[in-house]
């Protein structure tokens, strides 16, 4: 019998640490470039996906995955098309190289929010159209690409600064990591000791030069900081709800911890936001707080993305 094999290449977008620090920054920089020129004539450039079909498929709830998603694609001249994990029931019904293989005859590019990331992977093994990675339990790669390009709004260039994560070891830290490594700033993260990031990780970033310092103290992490980041105690697939919220109360953005940092340090959140667990309302809503420019900046990082996954990205 004839091995099954996916015939054509694809440029999937799964994991920061499946690139090079030159590709990434060639991408965030086309996101940038693309955000400038929305709202102008010069934006008609951009339209690069006309005529794509792109698939999104939700297995978990999602706002700001969905929209910035959505209204990506249209301004790029594609067509989104939405679908639950409730409706195709993704790897139940069928083999999911039989979904892989059948999608990739309909679209042209597929994003999936998925919490197994073992089946994303396998996903796009069989793709034979460009698959991305919409959140996993393991990364967030699109997320922090999104924080990267707010982190350099507001303060410049990333390389060299340094980043304080304060909280649980998740999978936005896990691809705030792989940056680290690629985009060459520090990284201080704070958690408990059950809840630090796994051993291969730290080892895996290491052994790529990047520069991570582990601590259960908050204030050690935040001390001198650019910026501060956190995300919600308990996220999707999360059990121990109440033990989880008394191992991570002295993880707490406050106004106490954020003084530790520099003085025009910035707050970043992936939200939604827990007010008055993870961080305080006089964080999150203060002039530091960077978390609606990095919801928007989903939108914009992510169509450098898109663009760089057809290999069409515009100057």
């Amino acid at each position: 019998m004839k091995e099954d094999v996916v015939t054509k290449p694809s440029r999937n977008f799964l994991d920061l640490s499946d690139f090079s620090g030159a590709t990434l920054r060639t991408i965030l920089e086309a996101g940038k470039a693309m955000k400038a020129r929305r709202r102008t004539k010069a934006a008609v450039a951009d339209r690069v996906l006309e005529g794509k079909n792109v698939v999104l498929i939700f297995e978990q709830p999602s706002l700001r995955t969905r929209m910035s998603f959505e209204v990506g694609i249209r301004d790029l001249g594609g067509s989104p098309i939405m679908v639950t994990g409730k409706e195709i029931e993704l790897g139940e019904r069928e083999a999911l190289k039989d979904t892989a293989h059948v999608m990739s005859r309909y679209a042209d590019a597929i994003m999936i929010r998925m919490l197994d990331h073992a089946k994303l992977a396998e996903f796009a093994q069989w793709a034979e159209v460009p698959v991305i990675n919409g959140l996993t339990k393991s990364s967030h790669p699109c997320q922090v690409m999104a924080d990267v390009m707010t982190f350099e709004e507001r303060l410049g260039s990333i390389k060299d600064r340094t980043v304080a994560w304060t909280g649980d070891a998740n999978n936005v830290l896990a691809s705030w990591i792989h940056a680290a490594a690629r985009f060459g700033f520090k990284m201080r993260i704070a958690t408990p000791k059950e809840l630090a990031p796994k051993p291969e990780l730290i080892a895996w970033a290491k052994t790529e030069g990047a520069s991570i310092e582990l601590t259960q103290d908050a204030f050690a992490a935040v001390d001198g900081a650019d910026a501060v980041v956190t995300d919600t105690w308990v996220s999707m697939g999360d059990a121990e709800k109440e033990r989880r919220h008394n191992l991570l109360q002295p993880y707490q953005v406050n106004a106490r911890l954020l003084k530790a940092a520099q003085r025009d340090a910035i707050f970043l959140h992936c939200l939604p936001a827990h007010r008055g667990d993870e961080v305080t309302d006089e964080v999150i809503d203060s002039p530091q707080s960077a978390v609606l420019d990095e919801a928007e900046n989903r939108l914009h990082a992510q169509k450098g993305v898109l663009a760089w996954c057809f290999d069409r990205l515009p100057a």
